[in-house]
């Protein structure tokens, strides 16, 4: 039997957040000269990681792969070809405030541009959250958008983290979705139950728990050393709810891009439950160029991880095209697959 989580707990651990390089260099016993950039970038895009998260980072490892998705570098401020403020063009999504719709059947929500997690190759950190987030009691008229267009079978809630809310009115909406005849999906896109596991408590559960809508959760996780005991016991408490649990993972120069560390973070996502869904290559948002990887490269990766996996375990190789119809699969060649032992390649 889960024992019962208190639902404070995780309002406590947010507030706590670590919010300045100084005390996150110093926590980690890092050196005092990579202070100066990650201000600099902090100005930008500030600092945000739970403690818990920090805990799990290894103490004098400037290389840590955990650390190395929060920490401000100054390599972010200068400007990179080819890398802009909207890589996947929302702008040219979006039906009305907060509401997108890119894709066939589904619409995205945009309820909060708060996170508990701030992640330094995230795709919408500069997004215009103050004029496009629908906040906790402005979605009335995205509703009725939805209600109005029976084509629409699913709606995602994303961010920021929809998470981020408090339950109360993340319970009202859902509810509120539920009244909609032609929709039979909920999905939810978050890293808080990976980032900031206490947030898997009893008024979350109640809600995630009602309804007729089938309810998807998908997590973002880079690394296998992101899932620790207390965020297996919080995806385990998403499962006994009935939650269908699915990962997407972003390809990241020094956090994963090894085919030892994207089968260890696939066999361990089986371990706690959770489907491996998508690999994607990075979005080109300003600020993130040093995490980038070259096409033939991750197509390289992503034989490699099929090579060494069975299917059901190998997430699936894609990039985001702004104004195409669906995710696009980079498809892997066959000079991509690594040759069997003791054969030679011409």
């Amino acid at each position: 039997m889960i024992p019962r989580r208190e639902s404070t707990g995780w309002r406590r651990e947010l507030a706590a957040a670590l919010t300045d390089p100084a005390e996150l260099l110093a926590l980690l016993e890092l050196p005092a000269e990579l202070l100066e950039g990650a201000r600099r970038a902090g100005g930008a895009f500030p600092l945000r990681v739970p403690r818990g998260f920090a805990a799990r980072m290894r103490k004098g490892d400037p290389r840590d792969p955990l650390l190395a998705q929060v920490l401000p570098l100054g390599i972010e401020m200068a400007p990179v070809r080819g890398f802009g403020a909207d890589p996947l063009g929302e702008a040219q999504a979006r039906r009305e405030r907060g509401l997108l719709h890119k894709y066939q059947g589904r619409v995205l929500l945009v309820l909060t541009g708060a996170c508990a997690v701030h992640c330094r190759f995230c795709f919408r950190r500069h997004f215009p959250y103050a004029d496009e987030q629908l906040g906790a009691r402005g979605w009335s008229e995205a509703l009725a958008t939805i209600a109005a267009d029976p084509s629409i079978e699913e709606v995602i809630l994303s961010g920021g983290d929809p998470l981020s809310l408090p339950d109360g009115p993340l319970a009202e909406l859902a509810e509120s979705l539920e009244a909609i005849p032609h929709l039979s999906r909920l999905r939810l896109h978050t890293r808080q139950p990976v980032v900031l596991p206490e947030r898997v408590d009893d008024d979350l559960l109640a809600w995630l728990s009602r309804g007729r809508l089938a309810k998807v959760i998908v997590l973002h996780t880079n690394h296998a050393r992101e899932i620790d005991g207390t965020v297996a016991d919080a995806l385990a408490r998403l499962r006994s709810a009935g939650l269908h649990l699915l990962n997407q993972t972003v390809l990241l120069r020094g956090v994963n891009d090894s085919v030892e560390a994207l089968a260890e973070l696939s066999l361990r996502l089986f371990e706690v439950g959770v489907l491996p869904y998508y690999l994607h290559l990075l979005d080109r948002v300003a600020g993130a160029a040093h995490f980038d990887l070259p096409e033939a490269e991750a197509r390289s990766l992503a034989a490699g991880l099929a090579a060494r996996l069975p299917g059901y375990l190998v997430p699936r190789l894609v990039r985001e095209v702004p104004g195409a119809p669906a995710k696009v699969p980079v498809p892997i060649e066959l000079h991509d697959l690594p040759q069997p032992q003791g054969t030679e390649t011409p």
